[in-house]
């Protein structure tokens, strides 16, 4: 974390300042459990977010497999239908 900005770590004390909000009731003190039962709710929260970007980058290169795929059988009928291009395709 001493790689971080003054301005990412003040966005990161936001975000737990909201999640602790979001979990405490009004006027409760902060409690060491507290403060654990956020640190879980953020790193449950991250996993979440990882699950999610491994399925989009399964997802997004099963599309450029089949995408690739496509190309080369376009590309392979071009070259059946005109040729290899060295020689004029016969009448």
């Amino acid at each position: 974390m001493s790689s971080a900005s003054p301005e990412e770590l003040e966005h990161l004390a936001g975000i737990v300042e909201e999640k602790l909000a979001a979990m405490l009731p009004p006027g409760r003190p902060l409690t060491p459990q507290a403060m654990l039962l956020v640190a879980l709710a953020l790193a449950h929260d991250v996993e979440h977010a990882r699950r999610r970007i491994d399925q989009i980058r399964t997802h997004s290169k099963a599309a450029i497999a089949e995408l690739l795929e496509d190309v080369d059988a376009t590309l392979a009928l071009a070259e059946e239908t005109l040729g290899d291009g060295t020689s004029p395709p016969s009448p």
